[in-house]
């Protein structure tokens, strides 16, 4: 019987979602008109960097170094949302729609991260993440509800 050490994975994943969503928020932090949408984006994106640094010890343990990529897909929709932006009415409620969705996309990466067979240590943070991650995800849910509104 062999004792196999479990390895953390995908938690790269996490990281570069995360990434991506800074860049995004921060964008539009310079395009949006509604100061409380701003305080908004600005609280999202220091909580993912607060995220990063919980999850970077983790990101080591996955590839030997930091993570610093940042996820194409949550780029290609930050070019889609720019576009958009350009030709919408309401400008603000564009971008406020489209980081819903970055939003559900880290959950999703978190998802499939706890998924995976992870190390006992890096399953609590990973839960923790996800608890900090979910609250975030409601109150950009509950600002585009109140922005269709």
């Amino acid at each position: 019987m062999t004792n196999q050490v479990k390895q953390v994975e995908k938690v790269t994943d996490v990281i570069q979602v995360l990434h991506a969503g800074i860049g995004f928020y921060e964008d539009a932090m310079k395009e949006v008109d509604n100061m409380s949408v701003k305080s908004a984006f600005s609280r999202m994106v220091e909580n993912k960097e607060k995220t990063i640094a919980q999850l970077q010890p983790l990101a080591i343990a996955e590839q030997g170094d930091v993570e610093k990529g940042s996820s194409w897909a949550v780029e290609a929709r930050k070019m889609y949302t720019k576009l958009a932006s350009s030709i919408s009415s309401n400008q603000d409620f564009t971008f406020v729609d489209q980081l819903e969705e970055v939003e559900d996309k880290v959950l999703e990466v978190l998802d499939e991260a706890m998924g995976a067979d992870q190390p006992a240590a890096a399953m609590v943070t990973l839960r923790a993440v996800k608890a900090e991650a979910q609250s975030l995800h409601d109150e950009m849910k509950a600002l585009q509800e109140t922005m269709k509104q």
